[in-house]
């Protein structure tokens, strides 16, 4: 019977998630997953021991070592032969960021949505959000909500900052590819593309006839190009996440096969900070 599968506790969230060489057009892409990362990160960065770094993200020794070697060949190969670096994915369980405000209380049956908010509207650049208004929704039906600070978080913090508030999805403008990655890893439905009114925005989620565009996606300004969809629905090969299938995407997400920690759908060996 094998072994149980640990965990890798992630500190920090990589704020930049894919680097390409300036000088040709990379063809091939290597995929570093986040947990390879941060064992770089740990003992490169921060110059931990292997012991160290092996406490700090709750795992063995030997671990961290199989990890490493992996990550530092992903690199080598990267710079040597010219190849796009992306990092995302792995088996991973996210530290939560620390919030100074009191959040409402979530219900077990609660899905809690939260949108990028200022002065009432779906604000239109994810990165440089100061508020989220955060909205509880149970049987299609707004029952709470909230409205919390940033504290000045960045980009590369919201999602984890996110994952501390227990959202369940996001509701948004404009938003890059490394954020769009962050969230999927976190485990946080995106819904991006969207303008107008915060309130209706999450009513509309509720009832299930969000209509978002899905391109807003993967560039900052959330621009409309062709139609959007409903959230939460299936329409010809676009999907709730925001991405397309057929061609591969980089959400960290494998749709129908396991989950983007490393698990199948079902498996209770990982559990996410934001379903506690």
């Amino acid at each position: 019977m094998p072994r149980p599968f640990r965990c890798r506790r992630i500190e920090r969230q990589p704020v930049y998630r894919s680097f390409s060489p300036d000088d040709i057009t990379a063809e091939d892409s290597v995929r570093m997953t986040v947990d390879e990362f941060e064992a770089l990160r740990l003992l490169d960065s921060e110059g931990l021991t292997q012991e160290g770094c092996a406490a700090r993200m709750n795992i063995a020794r030997t671990t961290v070592t199989a990890i490493y070697d992996s990550a530092r060949k992903k690199v080598a190969d990267a710079l040597v032969n010219g190849k796009r670096l992306l990092i995302t994915g792995g088996h991973c369980e996210y530290e939560p960021v620390e919030i100074d405000q009191e959040i409402m209380e979530k219900g077990t049956g609660a899905m809690r949505i939260a949108v990028t908010y200022e002065n009432g509207e779906v604000f239109q650049h994810f990165g440089h959000t100061e508020q989220f208004k955060l909205y509880d929704a149970e049987d299609g039906k707004i029952v709470n909500e909230q409205i919390i600070d940033t504290n000045g978080s960045g980009h590369g913090a919201l999602a984890g900052f996110l994952q501390a508030a227990r959202a369940d999805v996001l509701i948004c403008g404009g938003i890059g590819m490394g954020a769009q990655t962050a969230l999927a890893d976190a485990g946080i439905r995106l819904c991006a593309g969207v303008r107008g009114s915060a309130d209706a925005a999450a009513k509309a989620l509720a009832e299930g006839t969000l209509e978002y565009d899905p391109n807003a996606a993967c560039d900052h300004h959330g621009h409309h190009h062709g139609e959007g969809h409903e959230c939460g629905h299936h329409h010809g090969g676009d999907h709730h996440c925001g991405h397309h299938h057929g061609e591969g995407h980089e959400c960290g997400h494998h749709h129908g096969k396991g989950l983007d920690c490393g698990h199948q759908e079902g498996d209770e060996g990982c559990r996410r900070h934001h379903e506690k």
